[in-house]
Parts: structure tokens; C-alpha cells; sequence
């Protein structure tokens, strides 16, 4: 089994609705979220899928996101914005544009933080 992972950023604002405490006001971060996809086998010319093609389309995917404020991005609209949401959206985005009979998505990971993140796995 092979696992890739590609990562890239994006800045964005957020509020969580219903937080008791400062992060219920708006704020932001320089978002980081690393991409995880598996292979079994690699293709004809002895990769599982090109780098760049994989932090193109993760690129964008998360292109809405960049500079903007999330709670007005659906489906942060209705759910918060949390980092564990985040994670959960990129995945379920980028699963639609990626996983083929060669590649899998197995997991996204977002960092809001040095030192705090969240991944989202099936």
C-alpha cells in the first residue's frame, strides 16, 4: 500500500456559534490542511497519482475558502465552522474529484494552529 500526502493553505475568518468564550468572536487563521490519499497498486508509468494534480485539485477545492469568512460559506451557514467541519467538507469535496480504481482518499487534515488541528477520516 502507498500513501501520498500533498499540503497547502488558506486564510480565512470564522465565528463558533454557541462557543462560550473567545472563539465565539469573530477571528482568524492561516489555515493548513495536508491531503492523505492510499494506492495499491501505481499506474503504468509507476506512480500513484502526480503531485502537482493532487495540490491542484485540492487547491481548488479549497479556493472559496481563502480570504473569506466562513460562516457565510454553506455549509457553514448552518453548521459551524469548526476545524473538524472544515476537515469534513475538504474531504467530502475532494473524495468526488479524486478517488478513482488507482487512489483512494483516506484522510484530511486541517491546522489552524501550530499546535492544535483535526482529521477527517471515513
Amino acid at each position: 500500500m502507498f500513501e501520498l500526502m500533498v499540503e497547502t493553505c488558506f486564510s480565512a475568518a470564522h465565528q463558533l456559534r454557541g462557543y462560550k468564550g473567545a472563539c465565539e468572536k469573530l477571528h482568524g487563521h492561516n489555515w493548513r490542511v495536508q491531503v492523505h490519499v492510499i494506492a495499491e497498486r501505481l499506474n503504468e508509468i509507476d506512480i500513484a497519482i502526480d503531485f502537482h494534480e493532487l495540490k491542484r485539485l485540492t487547491d481548488e477545492v479549497i479556493a472559496p475558502l481563502d480570504h473569506s469568512f466562513l460562516n457565510e460559506i454553506f455549509p457553514f451557514t448552518e453548521k459551524n465552522p469548526s476545524s473538524e467541519n472544515v476537515a469534513k467538507w475538504i474531504y467530502d469535496s475532494l473524495k468526488k474529484r479524486l478517488n478513482n480504481d488507482i487512489i483512494h482518499l483516506s484522510a484530511v487534515t486541517v491546522w489552524e494552529s501550530e499546535t492544535a488541528s483535526a482529521t477527517y477520516y471515513e
